[in-house]
């Protein structure tokens, strides 16, 4: 059945809504002579058109719902050219509908409230006339109902309420008459949903007990338990009364309504049970020591409980005896060797992946440390070789590659294979795991000790630099707030002697001084200052000029390293460039030159390839026939180069961070954060 717009704000929704009746003649039935059958009629503003619905009976069997559907009703002759409209309905009379007269009894407020808004008088409401047949249709059904019918236990709204939900406590059973004499750990389950309980036992390993399901199944538990235990069928919810028994016609029972026969048992409630309390489970004295956290918020909403003390049944656990591990026996690294200790089956020692994906190579941030050293040795041979000591960061590995010197007698390269490196003064053979170095032990400045050799480290490049003091909460030694700090510390008399010779030093009071002259003064003060962080503080207020490479020179040293590699492949790189330059402009991006660079294994080292791009990069495009041209050492040689101008791009690694490449200072900017001073105080006095 459609049923009609309720009515809205919006005026094409408005729908009079009027309450009515018609009587129906039943000439055939022997039990009514007519019916009185109820209906709504809706009228509808938007359009005058009028619907009326019956709403339906359970077993009337009459066909119900829309009597008319909604059009507009012409009215009943004479005037059947015309159509009903708003004012031709009011309450307490009667509407012809085609063949069937309806009586309108009454209406809405919105539509007693819309009419009288009109202008339309709205009669009082009148009452339905009985209907003789539902009438007796009452009384039948009333008859078959009987007077004292069947309880009805409705558990649908608790199970609806409390389905999987289940209090749990934790308690113990004082078994103390038995021949062991020892408390068990139980586990009550109350289940909220039909008020059942239910306990586990928690068996210890190597108690000697078996280990069972269940230590009670789940049922209702009873508060007192019964002398004798009642046989399945005897408690029941109703009982029967027997008034009748005949071996001709039967049985007959008739309902206990006083109840008698009934037995009455009390069972455990969710309101029975709080800690500290006790329940009797068939005999056997449980008490409950703690719950757990939904327990306790139920028991906080619903009964305002606020102590959850929990019971202390059972003394502290021993604590587990040490195990002694042996000492590292030297086969193996000293993880393995441990590994076999802790456990039946050796596991391979776990590695921080973390770490590894944290601080491994992306790209062209390498994540390795390099640092410049030399030896610690009296030999005057070795004093003079030089070394670059690489730190990974992502494994805490060193590797150690000594730099190769024309006429020195020693052969450079790999000095030190890399791995992690143990810290010296360790015993071999101990329990304990050794100590290596970390990335916070290598500093410029510092001695690091690599397999009984020292080494002085000397400067680092430019990368290490950076990477250090843009982590300074890892580097102490890079952490400008540090290396202040210990500047403050110092007393006044010093920091104006401070002062004053940093004055005497700018006579032309240009705000520059040379950075030998404060590093002597800051190495020769008495705060610890190391040469790593005084040349972090010469890096922070230097001005810090970029050496510039010569074009040319770089264009020479190029075509040295492909002329010494054969290389002849400019035709088909030329080939390559024009393939890759789809919109023809003769021009491509640095990261397409490069590309294709390393696609031909153009035999040049990195750092020099690095800085050729760089240097005819326009914006971020190359024009490819110029780089081409410069570096074809068939078509447009360049002069021959010395040995040293080779070697300084044959070492991707160049020690320029450091002090070479601080050359002045701005001390007034770094009296005012050092000490927050003035550079030029009037205070001259020693």
């Amino acid at each position: 059945m459609a049923l009609p717009f309720l009515p809205g704000n919006s005026p094409n929704e408005r729908v009079l809504c009027f309450d009515a009746y018609f009587q129906e003649t039943v000439p055939e039935a022997q039990s009514e002579t007519y019916r009185i059958r109820k209906c709504k009629i809706y009228f509808f503003l938007e359009d005058d058109t009028i619907q009326v619905v019956e709403p339906e009976y359970k077993n009337s069997g009459i066909p119900q719902g829309t009597l008319i559907r909604r059009h507009r009703i012409p009215l009943p002759p004479p005037n059947e050219g015309q159509f009903y409209n708003l004012f031709h309905f009011n309450i307490n009379q009667q509407m012809k509908l085609y063949s069937r007269t309806f009586t309108v009894t009454d209406c809405d407020s919105f539509t007693r409230n819309f009419l009288t808004k009109r202008g339309v008088h709205v009669n009082n409401p009148t009452t339905v006339p009985e209907d003789p047949y539902s009438s007796l249709r009452e009384q039948l059904k009333k008859s078959m109902q009987p007077l004292r019918p069947y309880e009805r236990h409705d558990t649908l709204k608790q199970f609806l309420d409390h389905d999987r939900k289940v209090l749990r406590f934790y308690c113990f059973w004082d078994d103390s008459q038995s021949i062991y004499v020892d408390l068990r750990e139980l586990i009550l389950h109350y289940f909220l949903v039909d008020d059942t309980i239910e306990i586990r036992e928690v068996i210890p390993p190597n108690s000697g007990r078996d280990k069972v399901n269940k230590f009670l199944r789940r049922c209702r538990l009873p508060k007192h338990v019964p002398a004798k235990v009642k046989q399945p069928g005897e408690i029941t919810d109703r009982t029967v009364l027997n008034v009748l028994t005949s071996s001709t016609m039967g049985n007959r029972y008739i309902l206990d309504s006083l109840k008698t026969g009934a037995v009455h048992e009390e069972f455990y409630k969710d309101c029975d049970l709080i800690i500290g309390g006790e329940v009797n489970v068939w005999g056997r004295r449980v008490i409950l020591a703690d719950c757990d956290d939904f327990t306790k918020h139920y028991y906080h909403s619903k009964y305002g409980i606020e102590d959850f003390t929990p019971l202390q049944y059972k003394a502290p656990p021993a604590p587990k005896p040490l195990r002694p591990v042996p000492p590292y026996n030297g086969f193996g690294s000293e993880e393995d060797s441990l590994s076999f200790c802790q456990r039946l089956l050796p596991k391979p020692p776990r590695k921080d992946f973390q770490k590894f994906m944290e601080k491994d190579r992306y790209g062209l941030d390498s994540k390795v440390l390099n640092f410049q050293a030399k030896m610690i040795t009296a030999d005057p041979v070795d004093r003079e070789r030089v070394f670059i000591i690489s730190f990974y960061l992502s494994d805490d590995t060193i590797s150690v590659f000594e730099r190769p010197q024309k006429n020195s007698g020693v052969l450079g390269g790999k000095f030190l294979e890399r791995g992690r490196v143990k810290k010296p003064g360790q015993e071999l053979f101990k329990s304990q795991l050794s100590q290596y170095f970390t990335a916070q032990d290598l500093y410029v400045g510092g001695t690091l000790c690599l397999n009984s050799i020292n080494f002085q480290l000397l400067d680092a490049d430019e990368y290490t630099f950076k990477y250090m003091e843009q982590h300074a909460e890892e580097f102490p030694r890079a952490n400008m707030g540090i290396i202040i700090s210990k500047l403050r510390s110092l007393p006044e008399e010093k920091q104006s002697e401070i002062r004053k010779f940093l004055t005497l030093s700018d006579p032309s009071n240009t705000g520059f001084i040379p950075f030998e002259s404060i590093r002597s003064l800051l190495l020769g003060l008495d705060c610890d200052l190391s040469e790593h962080e005084v040349l972090v503080l010469g890096r922070c207020f230097s001005e810090r000029k970029q050496t510039q490479v010569d074009v040319g020179l770089m264009l020479a040293v190029a075509q040295d390293f492909l002329k010494k590699k054969a290389f002849e492949e400019f035709p088909k790189m030329a080939r390559a460039f024009v393939d890759q330059d789809r919109h023809k402009t003769q021009r491509l991006s640095t990261k397409e030159i490069r590309t294709i660079c390393k696609a031909f294994h153009l035999p040049v080292p990195n750092s020099l390839l690095e800085g050729l791009l760089s240097k005819f990069a326009d914006g971020d495009e190359i024009d490819y026939h110029a780089f081409l041209a410069g570096i074809n050492w068939l078509e447009h040689p360049a002069p021959p180069v010395m040995p040293e101008d080779t070697l300084k791009f044959e070492v991707d690694v160049g020690f320029d961070g450091g002090g070479a490449a601080v050359k002045n200072i701005n001390y007034s900017a770094f009296l005012q954060d050092a000490f927050s001073l003035p550079s030029n105080s009037s205070d001259t006095s020693a």
